[in-house]
């Protein structure tokens, strides 16, 4: 059977990597792609690397153009989805990229984003442990997926395992993370000039502030089963010159009496099975570079025991694994379609 599928938000940076990844899914149909400011255009005027499709044209983002798809893609800024969403009730698939449909907890999302609260849909992060059950288990015939934030479903990754297995205590977790600007999309913005980032660091949302920390505190909370508010994580994002990329480092306390073999086998248990979520050997860490264009995670696990601290490090590339790629993967599960269908583990090099 081939899906057909609309993509809107099609000349964005989300739009554009959920594009690349389709264009070479057996099953899917590229119909059609939606835009606001650039309807009208040739895609491949936004989108000159995607040569295989440039037979199509940008329309206006509608609910009639939407509607009419067995699969809709949304990669729209965060809290413009759910204008789009209320009107494709008849939709068999709908896969949001934004933020809008993430959250289970209204207050979060009034604390952090502000606007009108839409309804949770199943989260689509499939290797995140859920309840003692992996995530992907919810995703199977799902027919609302909210894709997570790239941010926030690195840390989850990192994270839930030992917190899951109650090894490390999440009441002090300290996360940061060097990220690429394709994180923030596609619009002008002066902090993400070249002239701006090129040979410096620049943090942001420093404080409690990043709209993805009740994101990871939800995701940590499911896996463990602890409530959210004992959930607390110090989470600082660090814009480096590098286009693509996440290289989160995240530790948290050794819970008393965990041993080191306890602490490795957590995640070992966790993802020794997963194809796209890798515990790299004891000693080894990931660099950005390793995953670039792959829909992986390569984690890295260190036990201080000076500091009496378990350090994980993980490298995803934003755009793939932090967004596109858990999209189409999620929507392979939900379609009964292998997992990896057009979605690869080996990145670019060099």
């Amino acid at each position: 059977m081939t899906y057909s599928v609309a993509v809107s938000g099609a000349s964005g940076y989300a739009g554009g990597e959920i594009l690349r990844l389709l264009a070479d899914h057996p099953d899917i149909e590229i119909r059609t792609v939606t835009a606001y400011s650039n309807a009208g255009q040739p895609l491949v005027d936004h989108q000159p690397h995607l040569r295989s499709l440039a037979h199509l044209t940008l329309q206006d983002t509608t609910p009639e153009i939407l509607s009419g798809h067995d699969i809709v893609f949304l990669a729209l800024p965060h809290g413009q989805s759910g204008q789009y969403t209320d009107a494709l009730g008849d939709a068999p698939l709908v896969i949001d990229a934004g933020a809008d449909h993430r959250l289970t907890s209204a207050s979060a999302w009034d604390a952090f984003y502000g606007g009108a609260f839409h309804e949770p849909w199943t989260y689509g992060v499939p290797e995140l442990l859920v309840g003692g059950v992996k995530q992907r288990e919810h995703l199977r015939e799902a027919t609302r997926i909210a894709a997570p934030g790239c941010n926030a479903s690195t840390v989850s990754l990192s994270l839930a395992p030992g917190v899951a297995a109650g090894v490390i205590d999440p009441s002090d977790i300290v996360s940061v993370l060097a990220v690429g600007p394709s994180g923030a999309g596609k619009s002008l913005k002066t902090n993400l000039l070249g002239s701006e980032i090129l040979g410096t660091a620049n943090p942001y949302a420093v404080g409690g502030t990043h709209r993805h920390i009740p994101e990871v505190r939800q995701a940590l909370a499911a896996a463990s089963g602890i409530d959210a508010d004992g959930i607390r994580i110090s989470f600082t994002p660090v814009l480096v010159p590098m286009s693509r990329g996440i290289l989160a480092t995240s530790t948290a306390p050794i819970v008393e009496g965990a041993t080191d073999a306890q602490i490795r086998d957590a995640w070992q248990s966790a993802y020794g099975d997963e194809t796209f979520v890798q515990l790299l050997p004891e000693g080894r860490f990931p660099r950005t570079a390793d995953v670039l264009g792959a829909n992986t995670a390569l984690i890295g696990l260190a036990i201080d025991r000076g500091a009496n601290r378990v350090t994980v490090v993980t490298a995803v590339d934003n755009l793939v694994k932090g967004t596109a790629g858990a999209a189409i993967q999620s929507m392979n599960i939900a379609l009964g379609l292998p997992e990896a269908r057009a979605l690869s583990v080996n990145g670019v090099a060099p």
